[in-house]
C-alpha cells in the first residue's frame, strides 16, 4: 500500500487529487498545526499559539477525512493531537479512522473511544466545527469528557495529557 501524508496545508487543498493516487492518508498533526497556524511550536516567543483545537485545524482534518472517504482510502492520524484524551472523541467524530499515539496513551485512547457512541462524536465534531474559538472548542471537549468521566475535577483534566495514568481513572 502506498501512503500519504497530509502534514501542509496545500496537501489539504489538493487532497482529493491526491487521494487518487494513494491506498491511505495520515494526517501528522505536529505539522499540519504549525504551518496551518504559522506557529513555531519551538519557538517560545510564539509556542502558546499552538493550538490543535484551532477551527482551521479541524477544518483542515475534516477536508482531509472527506476527501479519504469520498476515495474509498482509510485516513488515519499521528502526531501529538492523535494521543491527547481531549481530541480523542472529536476526532473520531471528524471520521479518523485510526489513531498512531505512544505506547503509553495507547490503552487510555482505546478507553476514551469504547466510552462513547459514534453517533455522540459526530454531534460533537459538528457542534465543533461551528465554534469560532480554539478555548471554546477546548472548554466543551473538558465538559464532555467530565460528563463521560465524572469523578474528575476540572483541574484533573487541565494536566489530563500528562498524568492520566496517575489519577486512578484508567487502568492499564
Amino acid at each position: 500500500p502506498v501512503g500519504v501524508m497530509i502534514e501542509v496545508p496545500s496537501a489539504v487543498l489538493i487532497a482529493d487529487e491526491l487521494a487518487k493516487l494513494a491506498d491511505f492518508f495520515s494526517i501528522g498533526t505536529n505539522d499540519l498545526v504549525q504551518y496551518t497556524l504559522a506557529v513555531d511550536r519551538g519557538n517560545e516567543r510564539v509556542s502558546e499559539l499552538f493550538n490543535p483545537f484551532h477551527p482551521a485545524v479541524l477544518r483542515m482534518i475534516k477536508m482531509t477525512v472527506e476527501a479519504a472517504h469520498n476515495n474509498n482510502i482509510q485516513i488515519g492520524m499521528c502526531g501529538e493531537m492523535a494521543g491527547d484524551p481531549l481530541a480523542a472523541f472529536l476526532l473520531l467524530g471528524l471520521g479518523i479512522e485510526e489513531f498512531s499515539v505512544s505506547p503509553i496513551m495507547l490503552l487510555k485512547i482505546k478507553q476514551i473511544l469504547r466510552s462513547l457512541k459514534m453517533k455522540d462524536a459526530i454531534e460533537i465534531s459538528e457542534k465543533c466545527l461551528t465554534m469560532e474559538s480554539p478555548y471554546e472548542i477546548e472548554s466543551l471537549m473538558y465538559n464532555i469528557m467530565h460528563s463521560y468521566f465524572p469523578g474528575m475535577d476540572s483541574d484533573d483534566f487541565f494536566s489530563l495529557t500528562e498524568n492520566i495514568g496517575q489519577i486512578g481513572l484508567f487502568n492499564s
